[in-house]
């Protein structure tokens, strides 16, 4: 398997099935181990999003979110350049586990830990690819506090067919896992204080996306 050396930038992409492009983030790498991929990103970082999950970001509203999905299951999307914003993000990404957990920070600190439920990696030759499942698990800093999130967009994904029975299966199980790794203080979490405290090193640029050329819309035929 690929290694990726620590300060390299890598592009995290979310890939449909169909094989299409249907967001990219720009992260720099922290380490690169058997347990996991670590990576981070800061405010400034490359990112290219549909337009109407752009929208939906810039001005919180759930309906244009909803159009972004419904976009998504007829496959008329276009994406759009756009830098991330108003966080520090931190990613564990471990191989073969169908979800990452992710930490945002803010000027005060860790503001919360983020279960992402998404596709295992799959490593290229400047990343990796995966794919968004919806629903999320979000955590306080001190681990005491679990709320899901976006159930109801889950559900809407789910009757689109944007996630199939088998993905749906996938994702129950890594509830599971995800909630163990957090009762038994594994994973990330056996070292909570440490990545708590972690912050954005501000001699590193913002990671940026390959240039344009380098950039497909579609990574493979599925």
């Amino acid at each position: 398997m690929k290694r990726f050396e620590a300060g390299a930038a890598v592009v995290r992409r979310d890939v449909h099935r169909s094989g299409r492009v249907w967001s990219e983030h720009a992260l720099r790498v922290l380490s690169d181990t058997d347990e996991a991929l670590v990576a981070a990103c800061a405010p400034g970082a490359q990112v290219r999003w549909p337009v109407l999950y752009a929208k939906a970001r810039t001005e919180g509203d759930r309906a244009v979110r909803t159009g972004a999905f419904d976009a998504l299951a007829a496959g008329e999307w276009e994406l759009m350049p756009e830098a991330w914003q108003k966080t520090e993000m931190l990613l564990w990404k471990p191989p073969a586990v169908w979800f990452s957990v992710n930490a945002f920070f803010t000027a005060a600190g860790l503001r919360n830990w983020y279960v992402n439920f998404e596709h295992p990696a799959r490593r290229t030759g400047d990343g990796f690819d995966t794919f968004d499942l919806a629903v999320d698990l979000v955590i306080d800093p001190e681990l005491t506090t679990l709320t899901w999130k976006d159930e109801d967009e889950y559900a809407h994904v789910r009757r689109l067919g944007i996630i199939t029975d088998a993905e749906h299966r996938a994702v129950e199980l890594a509830r599971a896992q995800a909630l163990a790794l957090v009762e038994d203080r594994a994973g990330p979490f056996a070292q909570a204080d440490r990545w708590g405290a972690w912050r954005w090193d501000p001699a590193w640029p913002p990671p940026r996306l390959p240039a344009a050329g380098e950039t497909r819309d579609r990574v493979r035929d599925r």
